[in-house]
């Protein structure tokens, strides 16, 4: 009939529904039949593992802020009544406490993937600046989601945090006035951080969903960093990555579950298992892991304003992250130059992580100090002049063919890559 979709089903309910609403298409096309590099590597299945997380996190979220009370004298009486009187009310806490570090842990090395194999170069530049605006929201939603049970930790993580905004001149104080709904962290700021915590989630699916889409408009990178040249380089996505993925959130779900029945306190700080007391300051204030490392570069600096510009300098370097590096090349397997130094600045960012958890005294600040060098110094110095003095190797000339040992020896200085070369 005219204006009806033509629907491939067979299925009569599917096909009714397809034709009038091709929602079943769209999938088909997008999550079926989409042709994906046939050469990914398990390095891939964490984007998925992502998705699985927000979900996991999304579906916790609801059932415990229907029994979570957001004030100041009932918020952590509460999280002590979901933890002992509601049914499962442990289980849905130690979920969302312990999806927050488990999403963490996935994004990073998610994040590290497109460093290491160059997903940020073109044509895929929006495409990553639309995942560091998925990593700020997600840093957003766990800082806030943190105060929520309200013990000593997250009272004063709180206090120090949005007190951080009061270096900017000028606008500084109303900023903190406003974060804070008063004259200092109370039950306004309680509500405000509750509030935006159940609904930044949801604004997470929605820039999730355009992250997807500037992704299938694109087409995924690879391990070797080429284009795709033909039909033999491809695979449909299903069903040869959705049981590759499938195998990873398997593996993921145990690993996930051994931390939630066996240790899900490992990650958290004994502090807040204390009722928030605003008259008694704890020894050492300490955010959570995966924080720290950001926590150490605004330590770092002596100057508070320039601590905080620092911090926020930290995630800000990388949405220009796809103009700063000026190599042809995507792929570190082709670069043997960068390869050693993406793997320096993990180590520098894991010692950042440890110099977080520790005081700001001794060798911690010179340690702090040296791998906030290095962070800046590999973004903004090494990655322009290391594209533009090394020698590649030799890229292949299609996904589907195996490299050979040997021969042809490096590419000239600063050479184009042909297989980057747009089709």
């Amino acid at each position: 009939m005219a204006g009806l979709h033509k629907s491939e089903f067979t299925n009569p309910v599917i096909r009714w529904v397809d034709t009038r609403m091709p929602v079943f298409t769209m999938m088909q096309k997008e999550y079926g039949s989409f042709p994906t590099p046939r050469n990914f590597n398990y390095f891939w299945n964490f984007g998925a593992l992502a998705m699985v997380n927000l979900m996991i996190m999304i579906i916790t979220g609801i059932f415990l802020a229907m029994n979570y009370a957001p004030n100041t004298a009932m918020a952590f009486d509460s999280v002590q009544r979901i933890m002992r009187d509601v049914n499962y009310g442990w289980l849905l806490r130690y979920v969302h406490q312990n999806g927050a570090s488990m999403f963490f842990i996935v994004v990073y090395i998610h994040i590290f993937r497109g460093l290491y194999y160059g997903s940020y170069k073109y044509p895929r530049e929006l495409l990553w600046m639309i995942g560091v605006v998925l990593l700020i929201l997600m840093m957003a939603t766990a800082f806030m989601g943190y105060v929520l049970p309200w013990g000593q930790m997250s009272y004063w993580g709180a206090t120090v945090i949005t007190n951080l905004f009061s270096a900017f001149p000028i606008v500084g104080d109303p900023i903190v006035t406003w974060l804070w709904g008063g004259f200092s962290v109370d039950n306004p700021t309680l509500n405000r951080f509750f509030s935006l915590h159940y609904l930044l989630p949801f604004v997470l699916v929605g820039v999730t969903f355009l992250h997807v889409v500037a992704l299938h408009i694109t087409g995924s990178n690879n391990p070797l960093g080429i284009d795709v040249k033909s039909p033999q380089d491809t695979l449909p996505f299903h069903p040869y990555y959705t049981i590759k993925d499938s195998v990873g959130i398997c593996v993921y779900l145990m690993v996930f579950a051994a931390l939630v029945f066996f240790a899900p306190n490992f990650l958290g700080d004994p502090n807040n298992f204390i009722p928030a007391n605003p008259l008694q300051t704890p020894a050492d204030i300490v955010p959570e892991w995966y924080f720290l490392p950001f926590y150490a570069i605004l330590r770092s600096v002596p100057n508070k304003l320039g601590g905080v510009c620092m911090m926020f300098g930290s995630l800000l370097v990388l949405f220009v992250l796809p103009w700063l590096d000026t190599s042809k090349v995507r792929s570190a397997r082709f670069r043997p130059l960068y390869r050693p130094f993406i793997f320096v600045l993990v180590v520098s960012v894991v010692i950042l992580g440890m110099v977080g958890a520790h005081r700001p005294e001794g060798i911690w600040v010179v340690l702090g100090r040296v791998c906030t060098a290095y962070y800046f110094l590999h973004f903004l110095v090494l990655l322009p002049i290391i594209g533009k003095f090394e020698r590649p190797l030799p890229l292949p000339e299609s996904i589907s063919k195996p490299v050979l040992g040997g021969g042809g020896g490096p590419l000239p200085a600063g050479a184009a890559a042909k297989p980057m070369e747009k089709a």
